[in-house]
């Protein structure tokens, strides 16, 4: 079956999923979304006897219909490689009653990493389809992780540049120096005076600025995204929950068709829209649990209806959830409303004048699916020392909040405490460890969040990752900082022009 991509917001129909993956926004605005859905055209018996590049290429072929067998596959066969430091790519670990889905052995130590491999051989290839002449620029908010999974993903890649914008003050140590050590000569960081929000909402308007567009079509440059906005970065996420479905069904933890419940610590609503795809294809998941720290914009959405942004942004020990406004929910909006995309741009339009929109009753039920949950700074911790104490595996913040919500929403009967549960694991403890080693021992109020480090490994007896070691040494290659306001002539600036 061949997938095309349309707009959220109606602008656009009948795009292929290379031009979507190039574009990465859509020219109204919009988010790209498959036209039809596709269904697995394997059994989960065949897949849980597969890797996971074996397992990524049955997956992504669904929605990357225009790429051919060998082009998918050498996108894949590059990505999936000896950077990540298991052969598994994606192991699952029992421990407390729950699975956690280890996504952080890649090179950055973050779930980003997961498609970040992949996504720039995707769009290299999607340059090649369409035929482009134009230098890619890659134009990114990060809330910690994205930036430095991007720049590594497209550092020295032939015909492209990335440009990342971070809060200056909103993400940890350890994942402002990854950022700002990254090598490549294409590669630029810049932290903003502000939080998350404003950079990818000064991102979403560089995008959308069509007089902008054209000075960079003048000068030989396109913009595209790394971010979950874009549809190449979407689906090679919807793999992972494939895949740990079915190693499930291989170690007999289920039976085939047993459906299991999926946690996902949540801040830009892509990975657990992700999950939802994964449903959508075939995999059978009952519930998916969405789980936001003190930044609860999204619980009180799934509560009430209402998702409202106008409220103190928090900065927590979970800073890549530290979001307000989650671009993703956006194509959950959109299918909610039965794919009406003129209905989903009034909402769009309402939250951006206003700050909030209502969805109606039936949106709600056609989003049952999912619960919402929030965890406070201190049930985080909690969690951390919960989980050490009763395993000794150790968690990082984000994979906390997740594992705290799972847990209190099987304690209060909101999803079943015996289902097999899934929790995404989305970050290494290395990479948070001043909280997690605070969290398990109490605080301790070191200089420097380095000096965590050597005492994690001691409590955890995992080995301090290649990413974290780089760091201790490397060199600060990158020191831009600009307002908010300035970001759009930072890039020409960084550009050239």
């Amino acid at each position: 079956m061949n997938v095309d991509y349309r707009s959220t917001r109606g602008g656009e129909e009948h795009v292929t999923a290379s031009m979507a993956i190039l574009k990465g926004l859509a020219d109204d605005g919009g988010l790209f979304v498959p036209e039809t859905m596709p269904k697995l055209e394997i059994s989960m018996e065949a897949l849980s006897k597969m890797t996971y590049q074996e397992t990524a290429y049955e997956v992504m072929k669904l929605f990357l219909t225009d790429f051919t067998e060998e082009e998918l596959k050498n996108c894949i066969n590059r990505a999936y490689d000896e950077k990540f430091d298991t052969e598994e790519i994606a192991p699952l670990a029992k421990a407390d009653g729950a699975y956690y889905l280890e996504l952080f052995h890649g090179n950055t130590i973050a779930f980003k990493d997961m498609a970040l491999s992949i996504l720039p051989h995707l769009m290299t290839t999607a340059a090649k389809k369409n035929h482009s002449d134009k230098e890619i620029v890659i134009l990114t908010a990060t809330s910690g992780d994205t930036g430095k999974a991007a720049m590594a993903g497209f550092a020295d890649v032939p015909g492209t540049r990335i440009i990342v914008f971070y809060p200056k003050n909103g993400v940890s140590r350890v994942q402002e120096l990854q950022m700002l050590t990254q090598k490549g000569e294409n590669t630029s960081v810049v932290g903003i005076d502000g939080n998350f929000d404003d950079a990818q909402s000064g991102v979403k308007a560089i995008f959308n600025d069509q007089a902008f567009a054209k000075e960079m079509d003048e000068k030989g440059f396109r913009f595209s995204s790394a971010n979950s906005i874009n549809i190449g970065r979407l689906v090679p996420q919807v793999v992972y929950y494939v895949y740990a479905y079915a190693k499930l069904l291989e170690n007999g933890e289920i039976t085939d068709g047993e459906p299991i419940q999926v946690c996902v610590p949540t801040g830009n609503f892509g990975n657990i829209l992700a999950a939802y795809f994964a449903k959508q294809i075939g995999v059978p998941i009952a519930k998916l649990i969405c789980a936001s720290n003190e930044n609860k914009v999204l619980y009180d959405f799934f509560r009430t209806g209402t998702y409202d942004r106008n409220r103190e942004f928090i900065l927590t020990s979970s800073p890549s959830m530290d979001i307000l406004i989650s671009s993703n929910l956006e194509r959950l909006i959109y299918l909610s409303c039965g794919a009406d995309a003129k209905k989903n741009a009034e909402l769009m339009k309402e939250l951006a004048q206003t700050g909030s929109y209502t969805v109606t009753e039936e949106m709600r039920q056609f989003m049952c699916d999912f619960i919402g949950g929030f965890a406070t700074e201190e049930e985080v911790a909690a969690e951390i020392a919960h989980v050490y104490k009763n395993t000794g595996y150790v968690i990082d913040t984000h994979t906390a909040v997740a594992s705290a919500v799972y847990r209190a929403a099987a304690q209060n009967g909101d999803v079943s405490g015996e289902r097999k549960t899934v929790i995404a694991s989305t970050a290494s403890p290395y990479k948070f460890a001043r909280s997690v080693v605070e969290a398990i021992k109490g605080k301790e109020n070191k200089a420097d969040d380095l000096d965590y480090i050597d005492e994690l490994h001691e409590i955890s007896g995992v080995k301090v990752p290649n990413a974290v070691e780089e760091i201790r040494h490397a060199q600060i290659r990158h020191n831009l900082q600009c307002a908010a306001c300035d970001m759009p002539q930072t890039v020409k600036k960084i550009l050239g022009f």
